[in-house]
């Protein structure tokens, strides 16, 4: 790809066409002109109150058939996403996933700490993908050559697969920590915003989980400064194993003073 294609393809944004089979061609035609490994990337969890949000890069066989059933993770029940996330993981030649904690989302804003996410799961893959290609709007700030595919997750395989391993992934860490907090119903609701989950945050105040930037500040009951570093969540994916680590230990930008991220903002 030459200099100047690049700089097209980093800043394409495409809507689908009205197609006849289930899938877009998109990705079928970028694997005609940049490559056969095209890594698909989405992201979950921009909107909750509470817990970290979470990104995925897929990169599926080329040559293989679907996997059928797959969809866009918010069009699929809880048990088909981990069904289907069990069928992906086996199949898929290389899986990265990567996240940004509540105090990243409270420290550069929700859209540039769901990028972080994305960077890492990138940077998480095995595999060098020969493009890249995402649901939404194209983002400058994602450091590699991408089309942007609006409604990607509904119309591009790769794209929707990488949604519902982002998608499960996430549902697992919010299980997990309804556990260690109990009240807010987040076995149930992931960190998004019903009458259970303010009910709890009513009750029992909000914890080191919750997303301070995202709640009116006559709700909060713990200061910012209180944030113990070791009560912060943030992921470690190798393969189905998940940890439950500090901000530190998954974090590996610089402080803000010199992080890249830091001065786009």
């Amino acid at each position: 790809m030459s200099r100047a294609d690049e700089q097209d393809a980093r800043d394409r944004t495409l809507a689908p066409s009205p197609r006849r089979d289930r899938w877009s061609t998109i990705e079928r035609d970028l694997r005609r002109s940049v490559g056969p490994l095209i890594a698909g990337i989405d992201e979950v969890g921009r909107g909750p109150l509470a817990g970290p949000v979470v990104a995925c890069a897929v990169i599926m066989p080329p040559e293989e058939r679907v996997i059928r059933g797959v969809d866009d993770s918010k069009q699929l029940s809880a048990d088909a996403r981990a069904r289907l996330a069990a069928k992906i993981r086996a199949r898929a030649l290389a899986i990265g996933v990567g996240a940004a904690s509540v105090r990243e989302i409270d420290r550069l804003n929700i859209f540039h700490a769901a990028v972080l996410a994305m960077r890492r799961a990138l940077g998480r893959l095995t595999i060098r993908p020969d493009h890249v290609i995402l649901d939404g709007r194209a983002i400058r700030s994602l450091g590699t050559p991408h089309t942007a595919v609006v409604a990607g997750d509904a119309c591009c395989y790769s794209i929707a697969c990488a949604s519902i391993i982002a998608k499960v992934t996430r549902d697992r860490v919010m299980r997990a920590l309804a556990v260690r907090y109990p009240g807010y119903r987040w076995e149930r609701n992931v960190g998004y915003s019903t009458a259970a989950h303010f009910a709890g945050i009513a009750e029992r105040r909000v914890t080191p989980h919750h997303r301070h930037s995202f709640l009116p500040v006559r709700q909060l009951g713990l200061p910012f400064d209180a944030v113990g570093v070791d009560d912060e969540i943030a992921l470690n994916v190798t393969g189905e194993a998940l940890c439950l680590t500090s901000d530190h230990m998954l974090t590996d930008n610089p402080p803000p003073s010199s992080s890249p991220l830091a001065s786009e903002l």
